[in-house]
């Protein structure tokens, strides 16, 4: 497999400069490095920003910013990502790689609680990347899909996209029964809410840890 995926990785665009110093300083520095999106999926999420263009993007779970970076790369002029980090420890290192950035001015950067932040924002979002606390997973769903925005309007809307990473989870989510720790038990009830849920269509893409795209009806 990881010849396999050295070849992925050599056969699709290769890593802009400032992201490939991003992933060896957060190799050096995170405690946790393979939270890091990384080059494939990072151009991944680029390439679907291009598809989708939304003007406005929401991101739950920033980490070092890598993930935030690749989006920003592919909005439009005009076009805003909020990205919420529960870290504090990691604002100095995200800021420095934002401020560095030629999207710099695309990006706003919110330290807390997705789910005390995004009720406080103003947008409704056309694409939301959600990769925060797993355990949160739940709560953030339902938190886009039923409640509202600052300006009372809806954080998204028919038509947006909702993309959930870390949804296999090692794959431990195909044997609920074998794993009932907190993080497997959220992501399994995620899942199973969006997959019975009518008002929207998704598919579950097992890149790396797994990605579920989800459609807004």
């Amino acid at each position: 497999m990881k010849a396999l995926d050295k070849y992925i990785e050599e056969m699709s665009s290769p890593e802009p400069p400032l992201l490939a110093e991003l992933t060896r300083a957060t190799h050096q520095r995170a405690i946790h490095p393979q939270m890091l999106s990384g080059h494939v999926q990072g151009k991944l999420l680029e390439m679907i920003v291009r598809m989708l263009r939304p003007h406005r993007v929401l991101e739950i779970g920033t980490f070092t910013g890598y993930s935030s970076l690749s989006m920003a790369a592919g909005l439009e002029g005009g076009a805003l990502l909020d990205t919420i980090e529960a870290d504090d420890e990691q604002e100095d290192m995200i800021r420095s790689f934002f401020c560095r950035s030629e999207f710099r001015h695309r990006i706003r950067l919110h330290i807390g609680s997705a789910l005390q932040v995004v009720p406080t924002l103003n947008d409704t979002y056309d694409l939301v990347f959600i990769d925060g606390d797993k355990r949160e997973y739940p709560a953030y769903y339902d938190m886009l899909m039923n409640d509202t925005g600052a300006s009372g309007q809806p954080l998204v809307h028919s038509g947006s996209y909702l993309l959930a990473d870390n949804i296999l989870w090692y794959g431990k989510v195909a044997e609920p029964a074998l794993y009932t720790d907190p993080h497997t038990t959220a992501i399994h009830n995620f899942n199973h809410t969006v997959a019975e849920d009518e008002r929207v269509e998704n598919i579950i893409i097992p890149l790396r840890d797994g990605l579920n795209l989800i459609r807004i009806k």
